[in-house]
C-alpha cells in the first residue's frame, strides 16, 4: 500500500495507467454523492455506483448485505476493484466488504473528511459495528492505494472538521509535544491543511508500520479510545448523537485525568489538555446516572484483557504508554472529571 497527498486527478490518471480492473464500483454516501463523487466521475473509468445511508449507525451488517447484493448483481469478479470515496465509515465498511467478497477483490480509498485522512484510512484496519458495539467484527487489510488530497476539506462542515481535528491532537498528544502545540495553536483555521495531513499520516503510518497488528506499540493510537467509544456508542441512537472526534475528545479529557492519577502525568499538562480541547468542542451534559452504562460497555473494548479495562495514557504530553489496567472507581472519577468542567 502506498499513501499519496497529491492532486486526486494525478492520483487517479496514474493508478488506472497502471491496472486494468474488470469491473469498477465507487462507494458513496447521500453526501459525497452529492459533493464529492463530482470531482472525481469523469476522471474514472467506466463504473457502478453503489450508494449507502451516511453515519456510524448505518455501519452494520444490513448495509454490508447491500453492498454485496450490488456487487453481485452486476456480476463483479475476483478482478474488480471497489473505491471507496467518503469519510471512516465508507472506508471501514467497504474495505470490510471488499476483503469477504469472494475472498477478497482489491479496494483503493479515497478520503473524504480530515478523520478518513489523518487517521481512519491509514492502518488497514476495517471493521463494522455489532450490536451498538463499535469496530466489533473486522480485518486487518491495507487498501491498494489511499489518494488523499485536501480540496474535499472544502466540501465538510465546521462540526466535520472538528470531528477529525480531535484525531491531529491525539496525534500530538502521544508522540509530538512540539506538534500539539503547533496545531492547537491555530485551531481549525490551520493555514496549511497539506502539511497538517502530511504530518499526521507520517505519526500514525510510523507506529502501525512498527507494529501492523496491535500487539504493543500500535495501541497508543487508542489514547481517548477506550472511554470515547463507549461515550460514543451509548449516545449513537439517541438525540445528543455525538461524531467520532466529539466523542473521542471527551474520552482524552477523561483519560488524560486517568494519566495524572495513574502514571504521573503533571497536572499542569492535565489543565492544558482539558482546557484546550473545551475551547475547541462543545461540552456534553453526560447524566451521572449514565455513567455505569457507559463503564459497562467500555468491557467490550478490544485491549482488555481478562476482564480489565485496559488503556492507553499519557505519561507526558507527548509520551504514550498503554496496556495500562484501570479499575471501574478509576473510570467513574474520571468521568466525574469531565461532568464538572
Amino acid at each position: 500500500m502506498s499513501i499519496k497527498i497529491d492532486n486526486i486527478g494525478t492520483s487517479l490518471s496514474g493508478y488506472f495507467a497502471e491496472h486494468q480492473y474488470s469491473k469498477v464500483a465507487v462507494l458513496v454516501d447521500e453526501n459525497t454523492h452529492r459533493y464529492c463523487y463530482p470531482i472525481i466521475e469523469s476522471l474514472l473509468p467506466p463504473h457502478v455506483l453503489i450508494q449507502i445511508q451516511s453515519g456510524e449507525i448505518n455501519k452494520n451488517l444490513s448495509t454490508c448485505e447491500h453492498i454485496w447484493s450490488a456487487l453481485t448483481e452486476n456480476q463483479f469478479d475476483r478482478k474488480s476493484l471497489l473505491i471507496n470515496l467518503g469519510g471512516g465509515v465508507i472506508g471501514d465498511m467497504g474495505g470490510f466488504c471488499a476483503v469477504t467478497y469472494k475472498r477478497g477483490i482489491d479496494f483503493i480509498n479515497i478520503p473524504t473528511t480530515l478523520l478518513a485522512a489523518v487517521d481512519a484510512n491509514i492502518g488497514g484496519k476495517l471493521g463494522i459495528d455489532f450490536r451498538g458495539f463499535k469496530n466489533h467484527l473486522g480485518f486487518f487489510q491495507d487498501p491498494n492505494e489511499v489518494f488523499i488530497d485536501p480540496v474535499f476539506l472544502e466540501t465538510l462542515s465546521e462540526r466535520e472538521l472538528r470531528s477529525g481535528f480531535a484525531e491531529v491532537v491525539k496525534h500530538g498528544l502521544i508522540t509530538d509535544k512540539d506538534y500539539f502545540n503547533e496545531v492547537t495553536k491555530d485551531g481549525l483555521n490551520q493555514a496549511n491543511w497539506n502539511a497538517v495531513i502530511a504530518h499526521s499520516v507520517q505519526i500514525k503510518n510510523a507506529v502501525v508500520t512498527e507494529d501492523p497488528k496491535e500487539r504493543g506499540l500500535r495501541k497508543i493510537l487508542n489514547f481517548g479510545h477506550t472511554v470515547g467509544h463507549a461515550i460514543e456508542s451509548f449516545y449513537l441512537d439517541t438525540e445528543n448523537h455525538l461524531l467520532h472526534g466529539e466523542a473521542i475528545a471527551i474520552g482524552m479529557i477523561c483519560e488524560a485525568f486517568l494519566s495524572t492519577k495513574l502514571l504521573g502525568m503533571a497536572k499542569e499538562e492535565l489543565e492544558i489538555i482539558k482546557t484546550t480541547l473545551t475551547q475547541i468542542y462543545p461540552n456534553l451534559n453526560i447524566h451521572k446516572g449514565d455513567f455505569t452504562s457507559i463503564i459497562k460497555l467500555m468491557y467490550q473494548d478490544k485491549k482488555n484483557v481478562n476482564s480489565f479495562l485496559n488503556h492507553s495514557l499519557l505519561y507526558e504530553i507527548g509520551r504514550a504508554g498503554y496496556d495500562v489496567a484501570v479499575d471501574e472507581k478509576d473510570v467513574m472519577d474520571s468521568l466525574f472529571y469531565y461532568h464538572k468542567i
